[in-house]
């Protein structure tokens, strides 16, 4: 147990000391809805690789991880920025706006609209859909 915990850790401080390149990156916003003045969190997009990567890592906002978290609470128009964010030049963000979306249109018409309207890479797309069991 005292293994797992210590792995843990190490992650977290591997996370932790990509903070500046993720805030600068991000310009101190949330990747995914673009708020700003807010604490925002590392967030590894699945799968997660075997060592912290920053170009599967995004900074997100406590409302953007708490829906990551508990897709099926994903409901309404205040994530309408997602239609924009699937569109952004960081695959990370795409991918994970595009897996938002798709949770999404499951009870969201404009979600279906604008899901229908997305364009990925093959590449991107693969890494969207290797989390669809």
């Amino acid at each position: 147990m005292a293994k797992g915990y210590e792995l843990h850790q190490a992650r977290m401080m591997a996370l932790q000391g990509m903070g500046k390149d993720l805030a600068r990156r991000a310009k101190s916003r949330c990747e995914i809805t673009g708020a700003a003045g807010v604490p925002l969190w590392p967030y590894e997009v699945p799968p997660v690789a075997a060592d912290p990567d920053i170009d599967r890592t995004i900074l997100i906002s406590e409302s953007c991880h708490e829906m990551l978290e508990h897709p099926e609470r994903l409901r309404g128009r205040e994530w309408q920025c997602l239609a924009e964010t699937v569109w952004s030049d960081l695959p990370a963000a795409q991918v994970t706006a595009w897996r938002m979306l798709r949770e999404l249109a499951k009870r969201e018409d404009w979600a279906r609209e604008a899901l229908d309207g997305v364009f990925l890479d093959p590449g991107i797309e693969d890494w969207a859909k290797s989390d669809i069991t």
